[in-house]
């Protein structure tokens, strides 16, 4: 990471930056648990990643349907895949 949000630990930021790559957790997520908008996301990705990676990101977020609530389709009512996170 370039830069630092005095507002958020280490450990936080890269929280939020795990969640804005991961395609199912909506931005309302993000925002319910660090109370950072969609708009807001976009800034700390784009100050914390070097350019070629906050394009690519842009490019894969734009237009998702699973990154919005009230885009995706019925049944999507989780951020990730049952078989995801599958402990020992």
């Amino acid at each position: 990471m370039t830069g630092s949000d005095p507002h958020f630990s280490t450990e936080d930021l890269s929280r939020i930056i795990e969640m804005a790559w991961e395609d199912r957790t909506p931005f309302e997520a993000i925002e319910a648990l660090f109370g950072l908008p969609e708009k807001e996301v976009i800034t700390l990705m784009r100050r914390e990643m070097k350019p070629s990676s906050f394009r690519m990101w842009r490019k894969r977020v734009s237009g998702r349907a699973t990154k919005h609530l009230a885009l995706r389709p019925t049944g999507i009512d989780r951020a990730y895949c049952p078989t995801q996170y599958k402990h020992r």
